[in-house]
C-alpha cells in the first residue's frame, strides 16, 4: 500500500511562535546565543514599536545587549516607543551603586540606544514601604499591557530572576531573600561576597508567567545541571525555572555547554529542525 507524504499545513503558524510549548534551541556558543537572543527580541519590537520587555541584568544577557546596541547604532532597530521592567533590584544599594541593576542597565543598554528613561522600570531598592512598591511595580506591568517578552537567565541553582528555591510558583513582585548560593555567585560582581547584598526585590514567578512571550538564556558548564532540572524535571518550586514548563510561548537558547546534561538532546534538535521547516514555508508564498 502506498503511503502518501504528510505535508504539514503552516498558514496558521506565526512566524515568532512554535506549536511546541517550550522551543528548546542549542546552539555553538555563547556569540551565537546572543545573535539569536537580538533576533528574537527585534522581531517582537518590529512586529510591535511599543512592545513592553521585560528584562534581566547578570553576565548571561550582556552578549545579546552589545548585539542590540550595535543594531541600534546601525540604525537597524528602535526602541523610543518601547517600555521596559526589570526583574529585580538589590536592596539597600544606592541607584548610583556601580552594581546596582539600574546602573548595569544604563551602562550595558540603556544609554548605548534610544529607550526613553521615563519608560525605563526597576524595582525599588530603597522603598520606605516595600509592601506597597511592589503592589505599584505590579499595577505599572498591568497599567502597561502587561509583559510582550519577558527575557530570562538561570541561576545554578535554577532560579528565575531572585525566585529562590522553595519560592511560590504563583508568587507576585515581592522582598526576597538570596541564598547564599545565589550570593556566592554574584560575589564576582562585588570586591567580596561580605559586599552582596542578602535581600532583593524581584518579579514574582507568577508575574513572569504572565508575560506574552519568555525568551530564557543560558550559557556555560555551570548551567547544565539548572538546564536539565527545569527542562526535563518534574515541574516544582525547588527548581522555580520548571514552572516554564507551564507556559505556551517559551524559547530556550542555549549553548553547547549549557545543554550538555540534556538526556533528550536528539530529540530537541529534531524538533527545532521541523520548526524551522515550518518557518521557511510559512515564509516562501510571501517571499515568491
Amino acid at each position: 500500500m502506498r503511503r502518501t507524504q504528510y505535508v504539514p499545513t503552516t498558514d496558521w503558524l506565526p512566524l515568532d511562535k512554535s506549536p511546541f510549548l517550550m522551543r528548546v534551541v542549542i546552539l555553538t556558543d555563547a556569540a551565537q546565543v546572543a545573535r539569536r537572543a537580538a533576533d528574537v527580541i527585534c522581531q517582537c519590537v518590529n512586529k510591535k514599536p511599543d512592545a513592553v520587555l521585560g528584562l534581566a541584568t547578570g553576565g548571561t544577557p550582556l552578549g545579546a545587549y552589545r548585539e542590540l546596541a550595535e543594531r541600534f547604532s546601525r540604525g537597524q532597530i528602535s526602541f523610543s516607543h518601547c517600555t521596559s521592567f526589570n526583574l529585580d533590584e538589590y536592596v539597600g544599594l544606592p541607584v548610583s551603586h556601580p552594581e546596582s541593576y539600574r546602573s548595569f542597565m544604563d551602562r550595558h543598554l540603556f544609554s548605548l540606544t534610544d529607550f526613553a528613561s521615563d519608560r525605563c522600570f526597576l524595582p525599588d531598592g530603597n522603598a520606605a514601604d516595600f509592601e506597597q512598591a511592589c503592589l505599584e511595580y505590579e499595577r505599572g506591568i498591568a497599567e502597561a499591557g502587561g509583559i510582550d517578552l519577558q527575557l530570562l537567565g538561570i541561576g545554578s541553582d535554577g532560579h528565575i530572576a531572585f525566585n529562590e528555591p522553595g519560592s511560590s510558583l504563583s508568587s507576585r513582585t515581592r522582598l526576597k531573600a538570596l541564598t547564599q548560593q545565589t550570593r556566592e555567585d554574584n560575589a564576582r560582581f562585588f570586591s567580596s561576597i561580605e559586599e552582596v547584598p542578602e535581600l532583593a526585590v524581584t518579579m514574582g514567578i507568577g508575574t513572569i508567567l504572565d508575560a506574552k512571550q519568555v525568551l530564557l538564556l543560558a550559557t556555560g558548564s555551570g548551567k547544565a545541571s539548572a538546564v536539565r532540572a527545569f527542562i526535563e524535571g518534574p515541574v516544582t518550586s525547588q527548581v522555580p525555572a520548571s514552572a516554564l514548563q507551564l507556559h505556551p510561548h517559551v524559547t530556550v537558547l542555549l549553548d553547547e555547554a549549557a545543554a550538555a546534561w540534556l538526556v533528550r538532546r536528539p530529540y530537541y534538535d529534531h524538533v527545532e529542525s521541523i520548526q524551522r521547516r515550518l518557518e521557511q514555508a510559512t515564509k516562501a508564498p510571501s517571499e515568491g
